[in-house]
């Protein structure tokens, strides 16, 4: 299984706009800029991504798109498939008809692993990648706090 160009861009495109979405709407022009990425690309699959809600958009002066929901509710593997990415390591697209209309021998490992590559990109969600991005690129250690009891030491 490989993922394409469309779902790599996509995932991108989402966690660039996840990162800047809380200050008003974003261009797909910055993005574009910031990933990379065609313009016209980028119009194709924001079309997909608002048509399955997980994006909206604003038009006119200042407009551009933002999340539908918080990063934290979009998981990656809806990304790939409101952007049409085929996940499926099967050469019968999961139909079992891959051996003169028979599962093959194979056929069960490959719908496997299908099922464990949904599973993942499904427990991942976009905030989670923004935070690790950050992270990674600001060398900082995000601050937990932690409710801390406090013990009397009397004596």
């Amino acid at each position: 299984m490989r993922l394409t160009t469309k779902g790599r861009f996509a995932v991108a495109a989402m966690v660039d706009l996840a990162m800047r979405g809380n200050r008003g709407p974003v261009t797909l022009a910055a993005i574009s800029e910031r990933q990379n990425i065609s313009l016209s690309y980028l119009e194709q699959l924001f079309g997909k991504l608002r048509r399955n809600n997980i994006v909206e958009s604003v038009r006119g002066p200042g407009g551009g798109y933002y999340l539908a929901r918080q990063a934290n509710k979009i998981n990656i593997a809806e990304i790939i498939q409101a952007v049409d990415e085929p996940m499926d390591a099967t050469n019968c697209a999961g139909r079992g008809d891959c051996f003169s209309g028979q599962p093959c021998v194979t056929h069960d490992l490959w719908m496997g692993l299908n099922e464990k590559i949904f599973d993942y990109l499904e427990s991942v969600n976009l905030q989670q990648l923004v935070d690790g991005y950050n992270k990674r690129n600001n060398g900082a250690t995000p601050v937990i706090l932690e409710k801390v009891s406090r013990v009397s030491h009397s004596a």
